[in-house]
């Protein structure tokens, strides 16, 4: 948050401004300097996150390597936060527990953090995009980067823009009609149990480490994208962003703006990373808020700009930056302590899996995976 002679000029130009235009001039509190700088711990508990991820990424890469190198070099045990980064087999995982009543065993971390986040969304808005989500951090350092090159914030115009927010919308409702629609119950437990689904994770990987040059510079485009536009990647085409900014939406806590005290200063609207006109706003409704807090520290009056429960209770910046840890890291260590969080592949199995990971068992043809049965009858009429 800017100091307090920094929003004491804003005040002031904003006031000049009423009064250029011949308005009365509104009565304001100035808001005093806070003891607590929300977007400095909030980029701390980002960073915790990310070096988690970074940690998880390790552990898996060594567990991998190593049964690729036929037991060679360093093992260290799988993690099973890696499943995290399974979002389609977490909802594939979702749709078998409501129909049937149990959880799948394949891949129970992805299924217990995507309850987490979703459950997250509906309580504190996008909250994982804000305060957890590895690529959001990397989406707004590398906004960061491109604000220190072209000294502001770039931004599409309203005509690309819209359009274009709908791309992920549109991913987004592919993966749930494929899922939900297009897959039978059969469908759903074949694949849940296939030899591909239970390397999913290994599969993900190796699509990173053996980068294909098509893989290459698509990713190349998308970073120097982020720099020159910030958020790219999370406003146009993140799936799993479009599910939990619709599910936010419903969440009980919203930032609410006083039209009466606001000044009209803009600096709420001119530093949301979503790019939202909170200026404009009784209260934030866009599912592009993902709750950072940003506009609430830019807000030079007090009482003008705050998050809400809806009784009209404020939550200060403190209170729901803790919350929002609190909403992933508890949770986490509750579905540990419950013992569903371990899948139940052996060591074993994944050695025989990772050293026979190219075979055509571990392929998969737009959702259709290859199980033992049919990879043995077509060898069989080959020969």
């Amino acid at each position: 948050m800017k100091d307090a002679k920094t929003l004491e000029r804003a005040v002031i130009v904003a006031e000049t401004k009423i009064q250029a235009a011949g308005k009365k001039t509104r009565r304001y509190k100035k808001k005093p300097k806070p003891a607590f700088d929300s977007q400095k711990y909030r980029g701390w508990v980002q960073l915790f996150w990310f070096a988690v991820t970074i940690w998880i990424g390790l552990q898996f890469y060594f567990f991998v390597y190593y049964y690729l190198a036929g037991e060679k070099g360093i093992y260290l045990p799988r993690p099973p936060g890696v499943e995290g980064f399974l979002p389609i087999s977490s909802l594939i995982s979702l749709r078998s527990a409501i129909e049937t009543g149990q959880l799948s065993w394949v891949h129970p971390a992805g299924l217990a953090l995507l309850v987490i986040f979703i459950s997250a969304s509906f309580i504190l808005r996008k909250s994982f995009c804000s305060f957890m989500c590895p690529v959001g951090t990397v989406s707004e350092s590398l906004g960061a980067v491109g604000r220190k090159i072209f000294k502001k914030r770039l931004k599409l115009p309203a005509f690309l823009d819209y359009p274009l927010r709908s791309l992920k919308y549109l991913l987004l409702a592919f993966f749930l009609y494929a899922v939900f629609y297009q897959m039978s119950s059969a469908d759903i437990q074949t694949f849940l149990n296939s030899p591909y689904n239970q390397v999913a994770d290994v599969k993900m990987l190796l699509f990173f480490t053996r980068v294909s040059e098509v893989t290459f510079w698509v990713l190349l485009v998308l970073v120097v994208l982020s720099v020159i536009y910030e958020g790219v990647w999370c406003r146009y085409l993140c799936p799993y962003g479009a599910l939990l900014g619709f599910i936010g939406l419903f969440s009980p806590v919203k930032i609410r703006r006083n039209s009466k005290t606001c000044i009209d200063c803009l600096k709420c609207s001119k530093v949301c990373p979503s790019r939202i006109n909170v200026h404009k706003m009784k209260a934030v409704n866009s599912d592009e808020c993902f709750g950072c807090m940003a506009c609430v520290d830019a807000c030079p009056v007090q009482d003008t700009l705050d998050m809400k429960l809806p009784g009209g209770r404020k939550i200060s910046p403190r209170t729901y930056l803790i919350a929002a840890f609190m909403a992933f890291l508890i949770p986490i260590l509750a579905f540990k302590v419950a013992g569903y969080w371990d899948n139940n592949i052996t060591s074993e199995e994944y050695k025989e899996h990772i050293e026979n990971i190219d075979s055509p068992l571990y392929h998969h043809n737009r959702g259709q995976v290859m199980t033992r049965e049919k990879l043995e009858q077509l060898n069989h009429e080959q020969h």
